[in-house]
């Protein structure tokens, strides 16, 4: 094989890696996606709120009520649902919450939901630990208590979060 035939194979092999890496880099979520400001997502009279924040930031009295973890590298991922009806808005209602967190280098976790009630309002707590401005992709499933009588489809959000190391007192 002569030395021009070599180059050739290589240069081959570099522009098939490097078409590899664009389709993958399709896969890194945009500054839309990651706006910290997409919070809720609308299906007909149910709003799913969804929101990320580190468990260092739970006072520690109620950290302990709750039975949650303070560290500086573990987030709470919290969710929500809420109808409307008739003008009138719901506080959390109760639902079946499912959900997985996927990072970039694609390894999933599943998220495992616990159920906090605070007397008129329920919501949904699951801990994720990360590493500092690693981003995060979060699929999440949630279908209201009554949706077999109602027949309310499950409902899918998709969000996405870079996290960073939060401050221990």
């Amino acid at each position: 094989m002569t030395a021009l035939q070599t180059l050739a194979r290589a240069m081959i092999a570099i522009s098939l890696l490097l078409a590899g890496s664009i389709s993958t880099a399709a896969d890194i979520p945009d500054a839309t996606v990651l706006d910290p400001n997409y919070r809720e997502q609308t299906f007909g009279d149910y709003t799913v709120h969804f929101s990320t924040f580190n468990s260092a930031f739970v006072p520690p009295g109620v950290a302990e009520i709750y039975g949650i973890t303070r560290a500086r590298n573990q987030i709470l991922v919290n969710i929500s649902l809420t109808k409307t009806e008739g003008g009138e808005t719901s506080l959390g209602l109760p639902a079946k919450v499912t959900g997985t967190a996927r990072n970039l280098l694609q390894q999933q976790r599943v998220l495992e939901f616990a159920e906090i009630n605070e007397g008129n309002a329920t919501y949904y707590l699951a801990a994720l630990k990360h590493t500092n401005e690693e981003v995060y992709n979060f699929t999440i499933s949630v279908a209201p208590d009554d949706a077999e009588q109602t027949e309310a489809q499950p409902m899918t959000v998709k969000f996405s979060r870079k996290l960073y190391l939060g401050e221990t007192e």
